[in-house]
C-alpha cells in the first residue's frame, strides 16, 4: 500500500510507522487493539502533525476508525475489506474474503457483505499464519510453498464443479497479503482475481491531500518501528518509498 500511495503523491513526506511491537494485530481482542491503536495515533499525531492518517491494517480499521474520528481532527483513511468491487466483478458469483481471523469475525466485515455482496456467495477465510509468512518472506526467510497453500486453499471453492461455478476473486483483506501476490498466483489452483485494495486507497490519499505540489520531495521519509528494536525490515521496505531514503 505504501508503494502506491508514495507513487500517487510523490511530493508528499511520509511517515512510516510499523507497530512490530503488537504484532500480529488479528491475534489480539478488539478491546486491546483499541486500547493500543488510539492512544499510540494521538502520539503519532503530536509528534508528527500530519496532514492525513492513513490506517493500513484492515483489523485496526474495522474496529478504531470511529474512535480515532471521534478523538482526533486529522483525516483518516481506513483499510476494509474490499468486497464490493470484488462482488461487482465476480462472474461467477462466488468470492472469498482472505484475511485475519480477526478480520473475518468482525460484525463490521460481515455488515459490508450484507450490504454489498449483489447476490454473490461470499467465503469468509481466516488465517493465522498468512501476515507473518508474508513479512518472514519479505524479510528475506525461507518461506515454503506448502506453507502459503495451507492458508490459501479454503478460499478456493467449486473445485468439483465447472469453472463457472468456481470462485473467481479473493479478496485480499490484510496489508501484508499482497507481498505475496506473485506465489499467491502461482499456488493457486485457478486463476482468479486478487483483489488488493491498494490503488483505491491511493486515490482517496491523493484526492483527500488535494493538488500536488510543484515539486516532488524525494528525501521525505521517516521510519519508526514502535519495538524500537534494529529490525530486519528495514532494508526490505526501502524499495516501496520511491527513491527516498527514510530516517
Amino acid at each position: 500500500m505504501l508503494r502506491e500511495i508514495v507513487a500517487t503523491r510523490a511530493d508528499a513526506h511520509y511517515v512510516y510507522v510499523a507497530d512490530d511491537a503488537f504484532f500480529p494485530y488479528g491475534h489480539h481482542s478488539e478491546q486491546a487493539i483499541i486500547a493500543r491503536v488510539v492512544p499510540l495515533i494521538g502520539e503519532l499525531i503530536t509528534a508528527h502533525v500530519p496532514d492525513l492518517v492513513v490506517i493500513a491494517c484492515n483489523t485496526a480499521s474495522t474496529l478504531v476508525m470511529s474512535h480515532l474520528r471521534e478523538r482526533y481532527a486529522v483525516p483518516f483513511v481506513g483499510t476494509v475489506p474490499a468486497i464490493k468491487p470484488a462482488c461487482a466483478q465476480s462472474k461467477t458469483k462466488r468470492v472469498s474474503v482472505l484475511g485475519t481471523k480477526g478480520t473475518v469475525q468482525r460484525e463490521y466485515t460481515k455488515g459490508l457483505i450484507r450490504d454489498f455482496a449483489l447476490g454473490c456467495e461470499v467465503t469468509l477465510v481466516g488465517s493465522g499464519e498468512l501476515a507473518a509468512l508474508a513479512e518472514a518472506a519479505l524479510s528475506g526467510s525461507e518461506v515454503s510453498d506448502r506453507e502459503i497453500s495451507a492458508e490459501i486453499l479454503p478460499c478456493f471453492v467449486g473445485a468439483s464443479e465447472a469453472l463457472s461455478a468456481r470462485t473467481d476473486a479473493i479478496v485480499l483483506a490484510c496489508t501484508h497479503y499482497p507481498l505475496l501476490l506473485d506465489r499467491l498466483e502461482r499456488l493457486a489452483p485457478w486463476r482468479v482475481n486478487w483483489i488488493d485494495p491498494a490503488p483505491a486507497i491511493a486515490r482517496r490519499v491523493s484526492d483527500l491531500l488535494g493538488k500536488p505540489g510543484v515539486d516532488a520531495d524525494h528525501s521525505g521519509a521517516e521510519m519508526i518501528f514502535t519495538s524500537k528494536r534494529p529490525h530486519t525490515l528495514s532494508k526490505a521496505l526501502m524499495p516501496f518509498f520511491g527513491g527516498r531514503v527514510p530516517a
